[in-house]
């Protein structure tokens, strides 16, 4: 069964910045697979909320023959089709849309291997893209059973049976669980291909044991090293090299395995490019000298990884006192400005000090830490720059599993249908239950669970990173919440937080600067 796309979600990125609100942006530079081109040192591209600042730490790029840029594969696309400088090395819905009109459904991004909801679904038909065009999502098709990096069956925990299949594609008899070769499809966001040196380090908070469990931590192949496992949104691959071998196998389509030296380029490129939110529509620039260090992208590629971020030593985003209560004579016409870069600084407080019981969180509240456990913000999202975890491991927040995971309200009101798939895991009476679920989970995406067999993970994701937000809704890997309040909003309702009206404004406008 498939769904047909709303008119009313296939809006400019003009007409939902006014929607919001907020001074609309013009559609940003889109780069297109082996178009050449000069890519600067240093780059902006505007957003609803300002400007999101692309900078390459080595210098501009030639992308005419670079492997990064040019379609390698053999359904027209190149990693940049995925990963464009103007939505932070990511995709947004907006410039996703906003393809689709300008090419009417033909861009590669659109190939049915993976932006389609199921491959051989009508061409050039909304409804067969319409979890790409409507949240962001690729489909992910992984092997069912799990099988491990050397190829070995893995023996899961668990049966898994499918509820609703929406895509058609998970009861499909070619592409689904009874297949010849039998797969599991869910639907997730690209992760920014940026700022990789802050989960690609063998720092602090890597050790020989992912960190939320008795469980070995994946080491890199090449140097023996571990792995951070923070890369991808179930962690089954750790290095950007093995990441872009897997991803040029499986949504470049490549025809044989991709060399050595076109991924020592592609490895090259990725190390070396940063981005972060460089100008605030009311804040103004994020950048200028005496601001606040953890703002921009400069700051950003000049920072140190493997930095547990506190508020003693080292913040997770370091604000300061240089934007709190700052001093506008009566008329100044700066005054506008002031009053967001005041609340942008309550936003980091918001997000470093308010307390809030964190309850039911596999792999954190099964930790040591209690159940519940009144923390902030920024016990997760600790690491210095980022907001990432600094430890490696994923957690279930809840955001595909039910009770917690967005689904559509069932109502004589409500004339949507359910977008997603929804599976039923079934635990096997030999293996541990998860914790807070039980061992009978209803849900969107088993997550890590799909790579470990393993009841305790279904539906635990690895966090991502917060840099470059404004440029690429929606969020969470199903795309779940749409704009920045959304997030904010899930975090509110999933722990009873109780913001009030100016703590949830000036958060949003906090993590609309990074």
């Amino acid at each position: 069964m498939t769904h047909r796309v709303r008119p009313f979600l296939l809006l400019t990125l003009a007409a939902l910045a006014v929607a919001a609100g907020l001074r609309a942006a013009e559609p940003a530079r889109w780069w297109s697979p082996g178009e050449g081109g000069r890519l600067p040192a240093y780059a902006t591209y505007p957003n609803e909320y300002g400007e999101v600042g692309v900078l390459n730490s080595s210098g501009p790029i030639e992308t005419k023959g670079h492997p990064f840029f040019e379609p390698i594969g053999t359904n027209g696309r190149a990693c940049v089709s995925c990963h464009q400088p103007a939505n932070a090395m990511s995709l947004s819905v907006a410039a996703i849309q906003e393809r689709w009109r300008a090419t009417k459904g033909t861009d590669p991004i659109f190939a049915a291997i993976d932006g389609m909801n199921c491959p051989g679904l009508p061409a050039g038909d909304p409804a067969s893209h319409s979890l790409l065009l409507e949240r962001g999502l690729f489909r992910v098709f992984l092997p069912w059973p799990p099988v491990t990096h050397d190829g070995t069956a893995v023996d899961p925990e668990f049966s898994i049976e499918v509820v609703r299949d929406p895509t058609g594609c998970n009861t499909s008899p070619r592409y689904g669980l009874t297949s010849a070769t039998p797969e599991i499809s869910v639907y997730r966001r690209p992760r920014p291909v940026a700022n990789t040196k802050y989960f690609t380090h063998h720092g602090f908070g890597v050790t020989s044991f992912v960190g939320k469990g008795p469980l070995a931590t994946v080491r890199d192949a090449e140097t023996g090293l571990p792995t951070s496992m923070n890369m991808m949104a179930d962690a089954r691959v750790s290095t950007l090299k093995t990441q872009a071998m897997s991803a040029a196998q499986s949504h470049l389509q490549i025809a044989g395995a991709l060399d050595e030296a076109r991924l020592r380029k592609i490895v090259e490129f990725e190390g070396q490019v940063y981005s972060a939110q460089v100008r605030h529509r009311a804040a103004g620039d994020l950048m200028e000298p005496g601001g606040p260090p953890g703002f921009g992208v400069r700051n950003l590629a000049a920072a140190s990884t493997g930095v547990l971020g506190n508020n003693t030593t080292q913040w997770v985003f370091p604000v300061g006192d240089v934007w709190k209560k700052l001093a506008t004579p009566a008329g100044a016409t700066d005054a506008p400005r002031n009053r967001m870069r005041e609340s942008i600084a309550r936003g980091h407080d918001v997000f470093m000090f308010r307390t809030f019981w964190i309850r039911d969180v596999q792999h954190l509240n099964t930790v040591g830490l209690g159940n519940p456990t009144k923390r902030t913000c920024s016990t997760c999202h600790g690491m210095h720059m980022t907001g990432m975890d600094v430890a490696n491991g994923w957690m279930d927040l809840g955001a595909t599993n039910l009770p917690w995971a967005r689904e559509e309200p069932l109502n004589p009101w409500n004339q949507r249908k359910p977008q997603m798939p929804l599976f039923k895991i079934t635990c096997k009476a030999s293996a541990a239950p998860h914790a807070f679920l039980g061992r009978t989970i209803y849900t969107q995406d088993p997550g890590r669970a799909l790579v470990t067999g393993k009841c305790v993970d279904v539906g635990s994701i690895v966090m991502q990173q917060f840099r470059g937000l404004a440029a690429r809704a929606p969020y969470f890997a199903n795309g779940s919440a749409e704009s920045i309040r959304d997030l904010v909003d899930f975090y509110d309702r999933r722990f009873n937080i109780g913001y009030t009206t100016q703590e949830r404004d000036d958060l949003i406008n906090f993590l609309s600067a990074l």
